[in-house]
């Protein structure tokens, strides 16, 4: 490691886990670290990333029965035909290996009482083939992976930094990425990262919408600085709104405090058994699917908020109380004891479920080793899109897919590495952003109020007009409104005395959520007709001609803000 001023740190490549360090980072980061040292930026705490939330679990083919031919189909029904078949053949063929790598390495699944491992069966899959610790295999998956990455001598860990801009420079026709600018939350300072190589493993965009399952830290950040560095994007009309979160109002007790993020009851509770009732506890996933409970969360989403529309009620019921009280204790454990709290006894009452933005389908466009089309830098986990998910992700198949592709981007990643000619000399290329002490602390003040105002007011035009269901009315009024308010927000921060190239937490995630919003809503608009998670009531149904990715290239339809901009001019 070089220093300059403490201030630029220079590494062989750096795995960009930020908002969090969830299954895409800790592994790439382990495997890389073979081959030189590695930075792991990551906003919060280690442990604060989806792969953490993650109850359900992972899915491989790992039962004589199955096979991958039947992974792949269920994968690409539910992905609505919008999945790159290639992509899905090799992540369903690798994902068993992956899966015993992480046992080696000491993760612990759940065992049958024949010694097998347990395979649960979830939505849209035709066979049992979910690897799962009780309902918390991410927590348990992140902990083995975590252990790992802590002994390895090759790999630092800066916690609290949030990372601010990708630094990139143009060599002929190519975007070419050679680090990152952070800022330590804890101490108010500006560190510039300068490496050879970056992964970005970010996470989604779920806050964005006022109700999600993600983490108070998946603001988009990682898919915003890689469209500013002309990344090309895809798919983000795709968000996935998991059916079943707790439904905080519908508690015997309601909670002091409004959460953060919403309480995802897992999918494995309708793979179980779980039947889902409105509140004159009448069942009605039948009048939508012949699958029922068991049908894909978009179609179970829509249904349920059908129910919420038309009965005017604000949740419905999800019951598992006709199981034997000792397995659903023993499955879902962390769900019953989250309930308890709250006066509700799972074992013989239904649980008050809403849906919640959960995952995002779209992202970074990535080829089949995670590069993109700027050099040096590669993306894995939720922030890319590889063609695995298409309209819709498959429960369970999100962990695999990180799994699979951060193992993939390591080869490709050493050969950039070891043929990059650049160095720490790079690091003046860029002009540093600034932490605004200048501004003192009632102008401060005042532009955190505004931000969080502003933060509430995006997500609910997100939640009102580029929900579950859609029009092109509501888009369109939805892409005026967060215009004018991007435009109100920005005007107000630069009469505070607020400049360009100023930096602080709130203010870049606000620019992010911007950033993605727009994105989201731009690919929504583009699309004109209804597939997977994208449904909108003027085009209601599918159009083979329109089975094509949405696609946002650099520079295109996304008119030019602080949201929008880079905060460095481009290096000559």
């Amino acid at each position: 490691m070089h220093t300059e001023r403490a201030l630029v740190v220079m590494w062989s490549i750096k795995v960009l886990a930020d908002p969090k360090i969830g299954v895409a980072g800790l592994r790439y980061a382990l495997e890389v670290a073979k081959h030189g040292s590695v930075a792991v930026i990551t906003k919060a705490e280690p442990h604060e990333s989806n792969t953490n939330y993650a109850q359900g679990g992972v899915s491989a083919v790992l039962c004589p029965s199955d096979s991958v031919e039947s992974h792949m189909h269920d994968t690409i029904v539910a992905g609505a035909y919008l999945c790159d078949e290639e992509t899905v053949r090799i992540v369903c063929t690798e994902g068993p290996d992956r899966i015993r790598e992480l046992i080696a390495m000491g993760a612990s699944f759940d065992h049958g009482e024949d010694g097998n491992l347990h395979l649960a069966r979830e939505g849209g899959h035709s066979h049992r083939r979910i690897v799962h610790a009780a309902d918390m295999t991410g927590r348990e998956i992140e902990r083995a992976l975590l252990e790992a990455v802590v002994n390895d001598p090759n790999i630092s860990v800066f916690e609290h930094h949030f990372a601010i801009d990708l630094l990139t420079c143009q060599d002929g026709s190519d975007t070419v990425c050679l680090g990152v600018d952070t800022m330590n939350t804890e101490t108010q300072e500006v560190i510039r990262f300068i490496s050879k190589v970056t992964l970005l493993a970010s996470g989604g965009a779920g806050h964005i919408y006022p109700s999600t399952t993600n983490p108070p830290v998946a603001t988009g950040d990682g898919m915003a600085m890689a469209h500013r560095a002309q990344a090309v994007i895809s798919n983000m009309e795709f968000v996935q709104f998991h059916p079943t979160a707790l439904a905080d109002e519908g508690l015997p007790v309601t909670p002091t405090k409004s959460r953060e993020n919403a309480f995802l009851i897992t999918e494995a509770v309708r793979g179980d058994g779980g039947i889902l009732y409105n509140l004159s506890m009448e069942r009605f996933m039948p009048l939508y699917d012949e699958r029922a409970e068991l049908a894909p969360r978009d179609v179970v989403a829509r249904s349920i908020d059908d129910q919420l529309k038309k009965r005017h009620e604000k949740y419905v019921l999800l019951d598992i109380s006709h199981k034997p009280r000792k397995k659903i204790l023993s499955h879902f454990p962390n769900i019953a004891a989250e309930c308890l709290q709250y006066g509700l006894d799972i074992t013989y009452q239904p649980i008050p479920v809403i849906p919640a933005a959960h995952y995002m389908c779209g992202g970074v466009r990535a080829g089949l080793q995670g590069e993109t089309n700027v050099r040096g830098l590669y993306v894995a986990g939720e922030v890319a899109c590889t063609g695995l998910h298409g309209a819709n992700r498959l429960a369970s198949n999100s962990l695999l897919e990180a799994l699979v592709f951060a193992r993939r981007a390591v080869q490709p990643s050493i050969d950039h590495m070891k043929s990059s000619k650049y160095d720490l000399g790079t690091s003046k290329w860029w002009s540093r952003p600034v932490v605004p002490f200048s501004l003192g602390s009632e102008a401060m003040e005042k532009i955190l109020l505004m931000t969080r105002k502003v933060r509430r007011e995006l997500q609910s035009i997100m939640w009102e007009y580029v929900g579950i269901v859609r029009s092109t009315t509501w888009l369109q009024f939805a892409e005026q409104k967060i215009g004018e308010l991007e435009a109100k927000w920005e005007e107000y921060l630069f009469q505070q005395g607020w400049e360009p190239t100023m930096v602080g937490l709130e203010a870049c995630e606000m620019r992010n959520l911007f950033c993605c919003a727009k994105l989201v809503v731009s690919s929504a608009l583009a699309r004109h007709e209804s597939r997977g998670l994208h449904y909108t009531i003027d085009f209601p149904n599918l159009e083979e001609s329109k089975r094509l990715p949405t696609v946002i290239l650099p520079g295109s339809s996304v008119k030019s803000t602080w949201s929008s901009r880079q905060l460095h001019k481009q290096p000559l």
